[in-house]
Order: C-alpha cells, then structure tokens, then sequence
C-alpha cells in the first residue's frame, strides 16, 4: 500500500507543475524592437531638418524644431533601450521560474519510471482514479514539448534585444553628433539675430551697477522697475488669460514647488524644474527682455515680460541669448542649461538602469505680479499632483 500511495503523490506533483506551467506570464505588450525603428526613424527625419535649416530664411526657428525632434528621437531611443532591458530582465526571471517547474516536472517523470510497470496501473481510488492518472501523464509530453517551444521562443527574443542594443549605438552616435552640432549652429544663429524689435534700451552699466548691489531677487526687480520704470509687453498680449496653459519654458519635471523647502531647509517663491543637461529654455509667450546676465546665487538669469506688471524669471542657466529690449516671439530660446551632453556609452548605459544624470539640471521659475512672486503652477501647464 506504500508504492501506490507514493504514485498518488507523484502524479499531484505532475499535476501541479503543469498548471503552473499554464499560468507562466505571457509576451509584453510593448514591443521594444518597434521602440527602436521608430527611434532611429525619429532621429533620421531630424538629422533630414537639420539639412534644410542650413538654408532656412528664419534659421532661429528652423534650429529650434530640429533640436526638439533630436530630443524627441533620443528620448524615444531611451525609452527603447529602458524597455528592451526590462523585457530582457523579466524574461530571464521567467525563464528561471520556468526551469525550476520543468525539473520538477522531469523529477516527477523520473519517480514513476523508476517503479514497477505493473504499479503505473494502480490508484488508492480504484479504477476511475487509475484512468485520471493515465490522462493526466498522457499530458506531461505535450507539455514540456510546448515549455520547450516557450524557452526557445524566449531565447530568440533575448538574443533580438541584445542585437537591438547594438545596433542603437550607431543611430544613438548620430544623434547626439546631429544634435549638439544644431545646439552650436542655433547660438550662432542667435547671435547674428537683428530682425527682432525692440520695445525699449536699457543702459547696461545701470542694469550691471543695479544687479551688482542687490541683495535679493526681490531688491533686484523693484530697482529693475525704478531704473527702467514699467516697460511694455507686446502688442496685443493677453498673457493674464492664458493662465494655466503656459508650456514650462524648458522640458522637464517639477521638483520642488513653490514655498517647498530644499534639502536645506531653503524655500523659494518659486518652481524648480529638473530638466536634462543642454536642454533649451524657451519664453512660453510674446515678451519683452528686461534683464539677461548674472544675478545673486542664481547662476544666469533671464527675466521676461510678458504683459504690463508681470515679470517672469528664469534662473539657472548656462547660457542666455538676446539683448535687453528685444521684444521674443512665444517659443523663442532665450537660454540653455548647462551641464554636458552624454557620451554613447554613457547614454546607453543610463538609459538600460534607468539611472545616471538624466535630469541633472535645475531651472527656477519665478513669476511675479507687481512686487508680489505668485505661484507659478497656476499659470503653467504641469502635473497638479
């Protein structure tokens, strides 16, 4: 009575594994070999406008769009390498679950080989017990033939990725030569820029003398308006009735809101936004330049107006273009961040951990309203969360 109690027990275990194998987690729905066409496809139509804005008539604009399809190509291409890793990892996790279940399956097959033929025949509940088990053995075969297939299929796939991770280092080479070789190009467009109006001239030694004896950003923008007096937004801006649509003047995420205390302990009446290294910082509407240089502990700062009585100030970054007076379209660069632009292996790499310094660099937005900073989430559009 002990060697068919123990065939029962075999046969649960069979029973058991080839359910489990039933359960097994199926393909990702997202298709990182997709990712990555449609990546390289991105980076090339960009690499295509950087051509054509060679002969631009308004290469300032032209420029700007190809550095917007670079980031947007080589954002894509990151996110495809992040999710070629992580399918990458969660079929080697299933491939190690799934081994586990075939060796127990193997174990099982292995017990009821090792006994008397005439034993397969018999069950504890007779008959009826004795022809479940049979079917149930009869499925082992089909089974592990199909859990084969899988581990195969599985192998394939792995081994794609891998070949996807090598061949985005050619296109992901181009992109960042194509990109940073339009970052340099739209500076120097900039600077012959002289098709932009003025509203008014500001003597530079008074704002230079104004921003050296400030104490504060605060002390800064009531002398800016003593010195200066009020200054004029563009014509016809209706800059108060786009509240809460503003795009943030670079891409980015919030990282610290306004009046939000740092790591320390200092708050400011203001966003900090956390954005990548070189990354363009655009004027989110028609405004006025009134001040652009150093200020403080603010790094470079740039300070818009965009209507009568706001100001808006951009802090932080490592390059300002224009000059005082000059009166920038909506999505114009005024700036860009500072920080240096990733080497292939480098971005390959902090694109597969999901880590690195993708957005090492920090821009402080400060809005305000006569003498008053108001918080700036309630004009721009960002994550209310």
């Amino acid at each position: 009575m002990i060697r068919p109690l123990r065939i029962r027990t075999s046969a649960l275990a069979v029973g058991a594994a080839i359910a489990l194998l039933a359960l097994a987690p199926s393909h990702a729905e997202t298709d990182p070999a997709l990712s990555a066409r449609k990546a390289a496809q991105q980076l090339a139509a960009a690499t295509t406008r950087l051509e054509q804005a060679r002969g631009a008539r308004d290469r300032v604009s032209a420029l700007t769009e190809t550095i917007h399809a670079y980031e947007e190509g080589l954002e894509a291409l990151r996110e495809g390498l992040r999710a070629s890793s992580l399918r990458e990892q969660e079929i080697r996790t299933d491939w190690q679950l799934r081994s586990e279940e075939v060796s127990r399956l193997l174990a099982a097959l292995g017990t009821l080989q090792n006994g008397p033929v005439a034993l397969h025949l018999m069950h504890p509940s007779g008959p009826l017990g004795t022809a479940r088990s049979g079917m149930m053995i009869s499925a082992l075969a089909p089974a592990l033939q199909a859990e084969a297939e899988a581990l195969r299929r599985q192998l394939e796939e792995v081994t794609l990725l891998r070949t996807l991770q090598e061949s985005a280092k050619d296109d992901l080479a181009e992109g960042l030569h194509g990109i940073q070789e339009a970052r340099t190009s739209l500076s120097k467009a900039i600077s012959e820029r002289s098709d932009l109006p003025k509203r008014y001239a500001s003597d530079p030694h008074q704002l230079r003398e104004l921003a050296d004896n400030a104490e504060t950003l605060e002390g800064f923008a009531t002398g800016l308006r003593l010195v200066d007096g009020p200054g004029s937004a563009p014509e016809g801006s209706t800059f108060p009735e786009a509240k809460g649509q503003l795009p943030l003047p670079a891409d980015g995420t919030v990282l610290r809101r306004f009046g939000e205390a740092d790591a320390s302990g200092i708050s400011r009446p203001g966003l900090v936004i956390a954005t990548r290294p070189l990354a363009l910082v655009k004027a989110p509407w028609p405004a006025t330049i009134r001040y652009r240089g150093p200020l403080l502990d603010y790094g470079n700062v740039m300070i818009l107006e965009p209507a009568e009585n706001h100001l808006l100030v951009l802090a932080g970054l490592e390059s300002v273009y224009g000059e005082v007076g000059d009166v920038v379209p909506a999505g114009t660069p005024v700036g860009m961040m500072g920080g240096a632009a990733p080497e292939a292996e480098e971005f390959l790499v902090e694109s597969v951990q999901g880590g690195g310094a993708a957005q090492s660099e920090t821009l402080y937005i400060e809005l305000r309203i006569g003498q008053e900073p108001t918080d700036p989430a309630a004009w721009f559009a960002v994550n209310k969360e």
